[in-house]
């Protein structure tokens, strides 16, 4: 049954749940000797929940079970002795439980650890809680403690009103002998979380602390850090310092608890939207690309230029926004970098965008810095329509010409040119109404809240548009 056990419900490998079996053989001899119930329990793939594998029930004294209860669950709420030991692997001694009969008992908890040094179970000796008589022993602890570990001569009250009672951090006050000497109710109430059924006050030190640090380790190096320090279902930084009062005649120890457990929470959640958004920016960039790939597929069956030319300007229309996605599926935030996305127009229009037996140059140079994803996309539609139109007029009875995309980081505005050395155009003559030069005008002035300026003449024609610094991030990259 042990094996089943640890099969259906811990992640153990055959090697271990073999050592498991090994040491309950002994459970017996392990039962008369403490003259105590004994057991062990492995973790589950629930963090706040152990199971139990192994039973002996002692013959000298009287049992504190009816019956067996191999294949039921600890849980922390109810023995958080087992699960601290399970998880940190040290010891723990003489802690509250309650068994799975609802019965009080005193738990001492030792690890079982295989060959390389992993916690593979715990081994628990359980006795009646009437055994001990607990509160003779915490008076005698608080009445040698009082007055030692703050300067103002007794440790805050539940009416203090003083700011270690009110703060946010859980705080726990050792002893030189490591016993715990106060706990404000931050501090009791997150060790009631993890299923403290008693007081704090008066446990041990080697019984509270959630990993494998020793108490003489912090009086030596004096203070002693630990961040997201994982416990079952929490998420803690926790502080330890050492403190002598001002007559250098007492040393203790100050325990400072941070559940940081939600703010953990909420960064992961942001870390998931991340994925998930740079997982929808590639989806939508590889749709773009289909309909490009579409798009061609249709090109290439029309024999009308006109109409051929129609289609490779949808194509690239397409890519360019597709370069906008493909930017931020690579990126963890919704910024794009200019010069990276104009780098991608630029490499699609030479592949797909060229007139045929004409030698054409495109360069593109200047500043960048980063710019919200929306603002991308439209100054990628812009420069892309501009830099189309350079290709389809600007060269006209020439078999070669360049055109050259700069980009200027300015104080208030930033801006872009395209400029072609082609054979260049009369600005006042020229019909405005084209559908290319309404839509980029439309996207300068609504969508980049800009300005865009044409100048042409025999030396080739310049476009330049403009948008506020707002628009960008103002850093460089």
């Amino acid at each position: 049954m042990l094996v089943t056990l640890c099969q259906q419900h811990s992640d153990l490998n055959d090697a271990d749940i073999q050592q498991i079996k090994k040491n309950a053989e002994c459970l017996d001899s392990i039962a008369e000797l403490m003259r105590a119930d004994i057991f062990i329990d492995c973790c589950t793939r629930d963090p706040d929940m152990a199971i139990v594998v192994a039973q002996a029930r002692p013959s000298s004294v009287k049992s504190l079970y009816s019956g067996s209860v191999v294949g039921k669950f600890a849980r922390r709420s109810k023995e958080p002795a087992v699960l601290r030991t399970l998880e940190i692997g040290m010891p723990t001694m003489d802690m509250s439980g309650v068994t799975q009969e609802d019965r009080n008992v005193r738990q001492s908890v030792s690890p079982i650890k295989n060959s390389s040094g992993d916690v593979i179970g715990a081994l628990i000796a359980e006795k009646d809680e009437t055994e001990r008589v607990r509160a003779e022993k915490k008076l005698s602890v608080l009445t040698q403690t009082t007055g030692q570990l703050i300067e103002r001569g007794t440790p805050p009250q539940s009416n203090d009103t003083s700011l270690p009672y009110y703060v946010t951090d859980g705080i726990l006050m050792f002893n030189r002998s490591g016993i715990c000497a106060y706990a404000n109710p931050v501090a009791e109430s997150i060790y009631k979380n993890l299923g403290y059924l008693e007081q704090l006050e008066g446990l041990s030190f080697s019984n509270m602390t959630f990993h494998g640090i020793e108490f003489a380790d912090i009086l030596d190096k004096k203070q002693i850090i630990l961040n997201d320090l994982e416990v079952g279902r929490y998420i803690f930084h926790i502080k330890y310092t050492y403190v002598q009062n001002k007559n250098e005649d007492f040393s203790g120890v100050v325990m400072l608890i941070n559940d940081v457990t939600d703010v953990k929470k909420k960064e992961r959640e942001l870390v998931l939207k991340t994925v998930a958004i740079s997982e929808i920016h590639h989806r939508v960039k590889n749709n773009l690309q289909t309909i490009a790939s579409l798009l061609k597929l249709q090109a290439r069956r029309i024999d009308d230029p006109l109409a051929k030319s129609a289609f490779n300007e949808s194509i690239n229309q397409v890519l360019s926004i597709a370069a906008t996605h493909e930017i931020l599926a690579e990126e963890d935030s919704d910024d794009v970098d200019i010069m990276s996305m104009l780098q991608k127009i630029k490499s699609n229009t030479l592949r797909h965008g060229l007139p045929i037996n004409k030698e054409i140059t495109i360069n593109l140079k200047g500043d960048t810095f980063l710019c919200e994803s929306d603002m991308a996309t439209s100054i990628a539609l812009v420069v892309n329509e501009v830099t189309q139109n350079c290709l389809k007029y600007a060269f006209v009875g020439r078999d070669a010409g360049t055109i050259d995309i700069e980009i200027c980081k300015g104080v208030g505005y930033s801006n872009i040119s395209i400029i072609d050395d082609g054979i260049g155009y009369d600005v006042k003559t020229a019909p405005t109404e084209k559908l290319g030069l309404v839509i980029v005008r439309r996207i300068v002035t609504e969508k980049l809240r800009g300005n865009l300026t044409l100048e042409s003449g025999g030396s080739g024609t310049k476009v330049l548009f403009d948008f506020p610094l707002s628009a960008s991030r103002s850093e460089n990259m």
